[in-house]
């Protein structure tokens, strides 16, 4: 599905972009040596606070070896390397928390994970089973626990364990969906089905119990039963690379592995299967570590990187999730999607060229392939490749139509078309995504500002631009394109009156800092007009327009002899001015 971004007035509607180079600058060996104890420990705060984890994790351990008794650094030092993901070291860093206090429940959890993936499956269990605290926490260790119990050839202990607890309602999908998989482990085909089928009269709209469900029925009843189940899903979520792929491989007559191989895989499910969904709830910080935990155990999970990477983009650092994408392993059918966003996260912090190129091979790979088309034309039109985005979102409305959710690629080819001075072509994409999304603010608000920009079809674009700026009050950009549509009609009372509130809106923007410049200048607020014209230049406006700014703070404009010179006299004398 084509979702819109919201776009401002027309003079930014091809792209803002919020560049954060995020160099990853992390201390050398020399930078820890040199530092002293509270100098490496600010530092670490500091690192903390930007959520910088690799630099915070070093300079903590650097401030803890010149403090090795300072427990408060032990502990950050431990969290931090958690959180990088530097389970080495955060599993040393365990050890010597619980010599000095044996109730640390994290550490417990990190050493039960550690021991688990070693197979000491006794000292897991021990150690999982002194993690819990809360309703999170208790599932997370008695699903654990249970992978490392049937890890140790006891998969009926492990499911006792498993169905004895309680909790919330949904404790029960996870219970089952993960006791259907230990039941697969341990080959209990049967009471896996049983299971699997239990969760889905719960929810059968989750991906990973309807993968496991769809799986189990290719091996143990038929490929049209797990088809069923897989085409039910993707009518609520069209076109998931996983269920694409797996309906491929069922329609080519092949039987689908289980889900997991192993305990470890297992219990990275789980930690995944939690993690992701405290993603979606707003808790970042307990997320992080345990996609951290499940990537320590299965290091090519596909979906627990791409939301481990998606983690990063919500609390924006780019950098860390491009280190993240750059991890998809190269078969699973989720790389293309790791492409996309890498690229998009590339661009963002500055790396264009890697992106643009990135996108390009995706493309040619498939040519209707519209989402990542839809990123390339996004990127090219921020970049100002106009005439480029504008080839790129042809290419993406001949391979989906004119269907009504499509109006944007109509939208952001007119933009490119109207920047690359290409207008016939633009008016016409604007009245296409008009005409199949209606009253659309933004289109409105660009089709109409254009108008209003050529002094054509001015009480037809006076309308529009009226009517999205009803729908988006508080859009500076659109209170602009209404402020300027008033002076360029010759009301300079109700354009200076309407770009002092879009400048209230939008303080430090460049072009409606020079538009209220103009308006005073022409009300005769001169003083007032250099100034606005002197902080349009200061807030960097595009290249073409520094010289006419500053030719306006020389000079002032010219006297006005268009028609809305005339109208605003005529106004005047019906006033009788």
């Amino acid at each position: 599905m084509l979702v819109a971004p919201a776009i401002g007035s027309r003079a930014f509607a091809e792209g803002s972009q919020n560049l954060d180079n995020g160099k990853l600058n992390y201390p050398t060996a020399r930078d820890l040596q040199e530092v002293t104890p509270a100098g490496s420990y600010l530092a670490a705060r500091h690192a903390s606070a930007d959520r910088d984890a690799n630099v915070a994790a070093s300079f903590y351990r650097a401030a803890l070896r010149l403090d090795p008794k300072n427990t408060d650094l032990l502990d950050r030092a431990f969290i931090a390397s958690l959180a990088d993901g530097e389970m080495d070291e955060a599993v040393k860093l365990a050890d010597r928390i619980l010599a000095i206090d044996k109730t640390n429940r994290v550490a417990r959890l990190v050493l039960g994970v550690h021991e688990l993936k070693q197979k000491h499956y006794g000292a897991a269990v021990q150690n999982l089973n002194q993690s819990v605290r809360g309703p999170i926490t208790d599932l997370v260790a008695a699903l654990l626990s249970g992978y490392a119990t049937a890890g140790a050839g006891k998969p009926s202990d492990a499911l006792a364990s498993i169905d004895k607890l309680t909790g919330p309602e949904w404790y029960n999908i996870f219970k089952d969906l993960h006791g259907g998989l230990i039941d697969e482990l341990s080959n209990k085909q049967k009471d896996a089905g049983v299971r699997y089928e239990r969760a889905m009269k719960l929810d059968d709209s989750a991906l990973r119990l309807v993968d496991a469900y769809g799986r189990w029925l290719s091996r143990n009843k038929d490929a049209a039963s797990a088809i069923a189940v897989y085409e039910a899903f993707d009518k609520r979520v069209p076109n998931h690379p996983l269920v694409v792929d797996a309906l491929k491989e069922l329609k080519a007559g092949k039987k689908l592995p289980p889900q997991i191989s192993s305990p470890q895989e297992g219990a990275a499910e789980a930690l995944y299967g939690i993690g992701s969904s405290l993603t979606r709830r707003g808790g970042e910080d307990l997320a992080l570590v345990y996609l951290q935990l499940a990537l320590y155990l299965h290091p090519n999970h596909p979906l627990a990187l791409l939301s481990l990477a998606d983690l990063y983009e919500s609390v924006k650092k780019p950098q860390f999730a491009i280190k993240i994408y750059e991890r998809m392993p190269a078969s699973s059918p989720l790389k293309r999607n790791a492409q996309i966003q890498l690229a998009t996260n590339l661009d963002s912090v500055d790396r264009t060229d890697e992106a643009l190129e990135i996108l390009k091979t995706v493309t040619s790979e498939d040519s209707k392939d519209t989402e990542a088309l839809m990123a390339l034309g996004n990127i090219q039109r921020s970049r100002k490749k106009f005439a480029e985005c504008s080839d790129t979102y042809g290419k993406a409305i001949a391979a989906v139509g004119s269907e009504k959710p499509n109006w944007v690629l109509f939208y952001f080819r007119g933009i490119c078309e109207e920047r690359s001075k290409q207008w016939p072509l633009a008016e016409a994409d604007l009245k296409k995504a008009l005409e199949l999304q209606p009253e659309q603010p933004h289109v409105l608000n660009y089709l109409g500002y254009s108008w209003i920009d050529q002094g054509i079809n001015l009480p037809d674009a006076m309308a529009m631009i009226k009517k999205a700026v009803d729908q988006r009050p508080d859009d500076g950009f659109i209170v602009d394109s209404l402020g300027w549509a008033y002076y360029r009609t010759g009301d300079y009372d109700n354009a200076v009156k309407t770009l002092e509130r879009a400048i209230d809106l939008k303080p430090e923007d460049p072009t409606i800092n020079d538009h209220l410049g103009d308006a005073y200048w022409r009300i005769g607020r001169k003083l007032e007009a250099r100034f606005q014209w002197a902080h349009a230049r200061d807030l960097k406006p595009e290249a073409d327009e520094l010289p006419k700014i500053e030719a306006k703070i020389k000079d002032g404009l010219p006297d006005d002899t268009s028609n809305s010179a005339a109208a605003a006299d005529k106004k005047k004398e019906d006033k009788g001015g």
